[in-house]
């Protein structure tokens, strides 16, 4: 990746929906330039998919949380494809530090979250887990 790459790839994070074209003329290259970037990191899997983003506000109850996660041993790939199977997590991180993973968790109610929590815990290799709610953001 070089340059032009890197700022085509901020202007569609910025907004995917941006027209070729739109594109082109903020990169001062032609249409075919950017299309050819574009059809490169698509193959390549630098980029991998395009999706939209929604107010906060448009589901006013839905409940997002954060769960810090500790493995046993080496069963990191286990406590991994379990979690990608279940329906509550919308997002995997691994880290450094106290935990082994991140994992951001959505449900619709308390008693929803309650149970993703219940299905999580009882994963054969999660040795400990700390969860908190998210009240509220200052900036994404």
């Amino acid at each position: 990746m070089d340059t032009l790459d890197r700022k085509l790839l901020g202007l569609l994070r910025t907004n995917a929906r941006l027209s070729i074209a739109a594109l082109a003329h903020q990169l001062k290259v032609s249409r075919g330039t950017v299309s050819n970037r574009i059809n490169k990191l698509e193959s390549s899997g630098v980029i991998v998919g395009y999706s939209v983003k929604l107010k906060p506000d448009i589901t006013p109850n839905l409940i997002v949380a954060w769960m810090s996660i500790l493995i046993e041993g080496n069963d990191s790939r286990t406590v991994l494809a379990k979690l990608l199977g279940e329906p509550g997590v919308t997002a995997i991180h691994s880290t450094n530090g106290r935990w082994d993973l991140l994992v951001e968790l959505q449900a619709d109610n308390l008693a929803g979250l309650s149970g993703i929590l219940e299905r999580i815990r009882l994963i054969k290799g999660i040795s400990n887990t700390e969860t908190s709610i998210h009240l509220s953001s200052y900036k994404s």
